[in-house]
């Protein structure tokens, strides 16, 4: 068979691919696709976690420790579902806020 004749053999249904526009329909069961700013807030607010994780670590093995990881994670748990932009920036920076707080406070008193 020539290359002529294979690029003009049409492919099975079930292997095209497309590249259109998104309908918002979730990608391989994964949630629906986000915007910029969403994907954007939410590497911030992993990396705000993720801090927080380290931090917490350094805590030497106690109730402080343990307190500390409940009260985040509950805090992230609690806001999860929540979609409004503006109020992601804020918890965001009210995150920060608190996160810097507690690590002050832990170098002056726990560490």
């Amino acid at each position: 068979m020539n290359m002529s004749a294979l690029l003009r053999k049409p492919l099975p249904s079930s292997k095209r691919l497309y590249a259109t526009i998104s309908s918002g329909k979730s990608l391989k069961g994964k949630g629906p696709v986000l915007s910029l700013e969403h994907f954007v807030q939410r590497g911030r607010a992993l990396s705000l976690w993720r801090s927080i994780v380290r931090a917490i670590r350094q805590i030497p093995p106690s109730d402080t420790r343990v307190e500390m990881r409940t009260y985040a994670r509950g805090e992230f748990e609690r806001n999860k579902f929540i979609h409004d932009l503006g109020h992601i920036r804020y918890l965001i920076s009210t995150g920060k806020t608190e996160f810097d707080s507690m690590k002050r406070y832990l170098e002056q008193n726990v560490m």
